[in-house]
């Protein structure tokens, strides 16, 4: 689905993934009389992190209470399921378990599960050993959280269905199309392309990886900075599916915005076991030895980097021995599921984490907007964006009502 970049137009929305695609629709829903393009740098829709993640529809256990993150990832869930249902697309209440296997892991389960609750993460419960076997036979546990509302679903999917309903509100989609330069033209916004220029009243960027370099060009403070951190998952073997059922999740470092090695149930019937988290020499590091010179030039000279890694350097050991040892990395998951072996998995894929650094070298754990002349920029989206996506769309348009001319 493309079409030529338009000349001009009311609402430019950069970005053709998942979140750009449900924003573009919101704005078509709410003023069907405005003409809104989207430009996607990749030649067809969802290409980076809408199509290499692990298709968790999440229920809103982790977040912040009172964080956007927390208030538009169960608006968010609720109305994934219903927009899967609605379209005919694959997705499934499957549920989660949170696994403690350690006395020390006690107090960081009691802080989700309060987190959860205050959430209003629907069903959430606490269970004892006998309760994780009976919801996983093959999991060990000494505690655990059951999320029955978390899920999965096609999100490469559901970014198609919204493309449709982009265009049919008259939208216009422009695949290959990446925006190279951003300049104010007087009543409207000069956006530079592949394909020419394109002259926007009011335009939105939802760019992932590529947000804080747009969000400069446009005028934008540089903090935070994208920092691509490159996920590569393993799948279990389909003789060795059976060992799970649904979703198993250690319980993570509260202070990171990672959540471990874990083991998911994905739409088409594979199991995965990841991600990794280790940061990448490139924003669309889908192979392990790409580099980029500028991505890591730019990486390394933020201020931001360096205090992260001083602060972090343990866990970026641990990450690399996930990523060069396939072994520490099935340890990692056999410390919840002990029948696993190395030789149960498989490689499967990697995907690429957008995430941003602030220059105190803290990792921006909730979503973040800022505004520019005439432009709203998303500024980091990560996991749970795709869950989260309709809910974050409204949130976006309505910023949008407030600020554009």
């Amino acid at each position: 689905m493309s079409s030529q970049a338009s000349d001009s137009c009311d609402v430019a929305v950069i970005g053709g993934g998942i979140l750009g695609l449900a924003v573009a629709r919101e704005l078509g829903r709410r003023d069907p009389t405005a003409s809104v393009c989207v430009l996607e740098r990749e030649s067809r829709i969802g290409t980076h992190q809408t199509g290499h993640n692990s298709g968790v529809i999440h229920a809103g256990v982790y977040y912040v209470p009172g964080s956007l993150k927390a208030r538009l990832c169960v608006e968010g869930a609720r109305e994934m399921y219903d927009y899967c249902e609605a379209r005919g697309i694959p997705s499934e209440r499957c549920g989660k378990v949170i696994v403690a296997t350690e006395e020390s892991e006690l107090e960081r389960l009691a802080e989700l599960e309060r987190r959860g609750h205050a959430n209003g993460v629907p069903g959430l419960r606490r269970i004892d050993a006998d309760g994780i076997a009976e919801l996983e036979p093959h999991a060990r546990g000494i505690a655990g959280l059951h999320s029955p509302g978390t899920g999965i679903a096609d999100f490469p999917a559901v970014a198609q269905a919204y493309a449709e309903d982009v265009a049919a509100a008259g939208g216009t989609i422009a695949t290959g199309c990446e925006v190279q330069g951003v300049s104010l033209n007087g009543r409207a916004l000069r956006l530079s392309h592949s394909h020419g220029v394109t002259e926007a009243r009011n335009a939105v960027f939802c760019a992932g990886a590529w947000a804080d370099r747009l969000a400069v060009a446009a005028g934008a403070d540089p903090d935070p900075r994208i920092v691509p951190f490159r996920g590569a998952y393993l799948r279990l073997r389909p003789d060795r599916r059976h060992l799970v059922r649904s979703l198993i999740y250690p319980v993570p470092d509260p202070s990171l915005p990672f959540l471990g090695v874990h083991l998911t149930k994905h739409i088409d019937g594979q199991v995965l076991v990841g991600p990794t988290a280790l940061m990448a020499g490139a924003r669309d590091a889908y192979k392990l030895g790409r580099v980029r010179r500028r991505d890591l030039t730019v990486t390394l000279a933020w201020p931001g980097t360096w205090r992260m890694l001083s602060r972090w350097w343990r866990t970026g050991v641990t990450e690399l021995r996930h990523a060069a040892l396939r072994s520490a990395f099935v340890h990692a998951a056999a410390r919840y599921v002990p029948e696993l072996e190395v030789g149960d998995v498989e490689a499967s894929f990697a995907g690429v984490r957008a995430q941003a650094l602030g220059r105190d070298g803290k990792l921006v754990d909730d979503f973040v907007f800022s505004h520019t002349d005439r432009a709203l920029h998303v500024r980091n989206a990560p996991s749970p964006a795709a869950t989260s996506s309709l809910a974050i769309a409204r949130h976006v348009a309505d910023e949008a009502q407030r600020s554009f001319a």
